[in-house]
């Protein structure tokens, strides 16, 4: 086992990193076979799932990310919520449903609070088409999660979700990144 801690605290473990890769890989394939219910048993019952708001801003006017605001903020309740509504028929924004692909890369790790808990960070691209469109919706951005070790297993525990994008060029947001 290579087990190297670097200056900016990043976790260097190839085993480690090869374990959360492959969380992620699994978590990709579960959202893009509309295995949702699997999927959300990878979520730890204190998640907060989250999208906070992106302003463009000037450079010297700070951050453009936008805490106070956001797209979604999702707890365990309501992400059950969620998930249960897209096997019903009033999931009227997913029918017919969307084909999708969720592209995860730069997976970077870092020690948590505790020793049962990392935080990770990634980025993604997001594509889904629905119905005849000829046109997919994309999005690309990073997600910062607090992955939690539940046994053999690892559950989200938070994640946020930060868009490229300023303004998101979709017709819905039902979907999971």
């Amino acid at each position: 086992m290579v087990n190297i801690q670097e200056q900016d605290q990043y976790i260097i473990d190839l085993e480690l990193q090869n374990e959360i890769t492959l969380f992620y890989y699994r978590e990709a394939e579960l959202l893009d076979t509309r295995d949702y219910q699997s999927w959300f048993q990878l979520l730890s019952e204190d998640i907060i799932y989250r999208m906070p708001a992106r302003v463009t801003r000037e450079s010297s006017n700070g951050s453009d990310i936008i805490d106070e605001m956001s797209y979604f903020e999702d707890d365990y309740t309501t992400m059950k919520t969620r998930v249960d509504r897209l096997y019903t028929k009033s999931a009227w924004s997913n029918d017919p449903p969307s084909r999708t692909r969720h592209f995860i890369s730069h997976v970077r790790i870092k020690k948590g609070r505790n020793e049962n808990e990392l935080e990770v960070k990634s980025y993604f691209q997001f594509v889904r088409n629905r119905g005849n469109q000829t046109i997919n919706d994309q999005l690309t951005g990073e997600r910062v999660d607090i992955l939690q070790r539940d046994g053999h297993d690892w559950r989200i525990a938070k994640r946020t979700i930060y868009p490229d994008h300023a303004v998101i060029g979709t017709q819905n947001l039902h979907n999971f990144f």
